[in-house]
């Protein structure tokens, strides 16, 4: 796990980009006090050493009718390479998980998956979740608000000078 230092201009490039990437280099460059050129050379930097994975449209889920973030904990039945690699390669076809994570505790992952509504989150796991081999149990909440998301990282404690 790397945890590399990033130089002050690099990481104020990092925080521009995470707010708006759609950033011109120009404005960039002037926003943290570098000639365009400069400026682009790091950012083109900043791609290569993988700072930068990809560049992406945030989406509006309520305008698109997908109001409904269920959270599910999904324990399977046994926990050897075959039973995980299956479930985590059939979730990743499942295009209402936007999110998934192998945990520790209680459950052994962790989804976060957007759809309609409930009857929408219904079909889903009838017809997709609990066809999935090795499933022991599903236990599934619904968020009623969504009190903060940001995509953007930290990067306070990574600049070094």
């Amino acid at each position: 796990m790397p945890t590399d230092v990033l130089c002050d201009v690099d990481a104020q490039i990092l925080e521009r980009l995470q707010s708006n990437a759609r950033l011109s280099n120009a404005a960039l460059a002037k926003a943290v006090g570098l000639s365009p050129s400069a400026c682009l050379r790091r950012v083109r930097a900043l791609q290569r050493q993988g700072y930068v994975r990809r560049y992406v449209a945030m989406l509006d889920p309520q305008r698109l009718g997908l109001g409904a973030n269920v959270f599910v904990q999904v324990s399977l039945l046994r926990k050897d390479e075959a039973t995980l690699q299956g479930f985590e390669q059939a979730v990743v076809k499942c295009p209402e998980v936007v999110e998934c994570y192998l945990m520790t505790g209680d459950s052994d992952y962790l989804l976060r998956v957007v759809v309609p509504d409930v009857a929408a989150f219904e079909r889903f796991l009838m017809s997709q979740l609990t066809r999935i081999a090795g499933i022991g149990s599903i236990r599934s909440s619904f968020s009623l608000k969504q009190v903060k998301y940001t995509t953007a990282l930290p990067l306070d404690g990574l600049v070094g000078g």
